[in-house]
């Protein structure tokens, strides 16, 4: 497929989709619908300095431009406001967070995790930098922890993250072992929560979950593995590659070391990254490291979830020819904040999302390696 020019901004995507090639435009076509319209009012003298000063001019609030982006495969749907998008990013208080963060350390229940956690029945798996423990609340009833070496939760480096998930796999495999009837794996991490409201981790100690399902994967997998049949069926041709293939023409992803990488057209929330790897790819850890790390040191995000979605471990009567490991990680906004980022509209209609896709692929460009 061929790279079109690039747009500048979310805003710019119908001029974008009007450059692509017969070819990229009919693929594109075939995954989106893309909806734009202009959002009016009016602003009262009143007004008038505080939205100059705010958003640059009165008239970019008095109309502004929605893009609306809906995956015809799987529903996801996206509201874009490239006023807000376009918005500049105020820098967080970091040492305010700092202070949030260690204020909690001396009631971290996972300072000593040998002593401090339960462990599986077939006992614990022990990492260069983590350790794994039972989930005291759990999940599932195959459901466990990754306790990091380190408690602060944005404290990582490439090796740790490596370990991090390498550790998942080898639990997974564990607890298959233990209870063959078990084959559905989810690895997930939330970072940061305690008094910081954002991710949904109930424990600051930077920690990741893993769960083994049985019967049936979880229902967003399943259902993503049932839409990618379908679209197999309908197009003779992998909804994966053709998802890659759609946001490459755009700009929007790229391959790395045969792993990629997407900055998603129809993100849950602010962010969010695809990151598509064979199974258990052994180069998979090592560029969630390198999203990760572009995320905290080039994007500004300190509170993040991140989750990996795989075809089962063992043996089932399903198909699951083709699918890859699917890694997501998105923004969950500022954690010395108390407003929330999910409400209704993303949990009955669709998101809504302010920052921009294109602006996360031109920062994953340079940072990831």
């Amino acid at each position: 497929m061929t790279l079109a020019t690039q747009p500048r901004s979310i805003g710019t995507l119908d001029d974008a989709i009007a450059r692509l090639s017969t070819e990229d435009a009919q693929l594109f076509h075939r995954f989106y619908r893309v909806i734009v319209t202009e959002g009016e009012l009016r602003t009262p003298p009143s007004m008038r300095l505080w939205v100059e000063k705010q958003f640059g001019s009165v008239e970019a609030v008095e109309s502004q431009k929605i893009v609306r982006v809906t995956n015809r495969i799987t529903l996801d749907d996206v509201l874009f406001n490239a006023l807000r998008s376009q918005r500049p990013i105020q820098m967080r208080d970091g040492a305010r967070l700092m202070e949030m963060i260690e204020t909690q350390h001396p009631n971290d229940p996972l300072r000593q995790p040998l002593e401090g956690t339960p462990e599986d029945m077939f006992g614990r798996l022990q990492g260069k930098h983590s350790v794994t423990a039972a989930n005291i609340a759990k999940l599932d009833s195959l459901s466990s922890l990754v306790v990091f070496e380190n408690y602060n939760p944005l404290e990582f480096n490439r090796e740790q993250v490596v370990d991090y998930i390498t550790l998942g796999w080898s639990w997974a495999q564990k607890a298959h072992s233990y209870d063959p009837s078990a084959v559905y794996y989810f690895f997930l991490w939330n970072c940061l929560w305690n008094c910081l409201w954002k991710a949904g981790a109930s424990l600051l100690h930077g920690h990741a979950q893993m769960l083994l399902g049985r019967d049936m994967h979880y229902g967003k997998v399943e259902c993503l593995r049932r839409d990618a049949l379908r679209y197999q069926a309908d197009y003779g041709a992998s909804s994966f590659d053709d998802l890659f293939e759609v946001h490459r023409a755009l700009g929007l992803a790229f391959e790395k070391d045969g792993v990629r990488i997407i900055a998603s057209l129809t993100p849950v929330k602010e962010k969010e990254t695809l990151i598509l790897a064979e199974p258990f790819d052994p180069e998979l850890p090592y560029k969630v490291y390198d999203v990760l790390s572009c995320f905290r040191d080039h994007l500004g995000v300190a509170s993040f979830n991140i989750t990996l979605y795989q075809g089962p471990v063992g043996p089932v009567k399903e198909d699951w020819s083709g699918f890859p490991n699917i890694v997501h990680l998105l923004d969950r906004g500022d954690p010395t904040s108390q407003t929330a980022d999910m409400g209704s509209m993303e949990i009955y209609a669709a998101s809504v999302v302010a920052s921009d896709p294109f602006h996360v692929a031109r920062a994953l460009h340079e940072v990831v390696r």
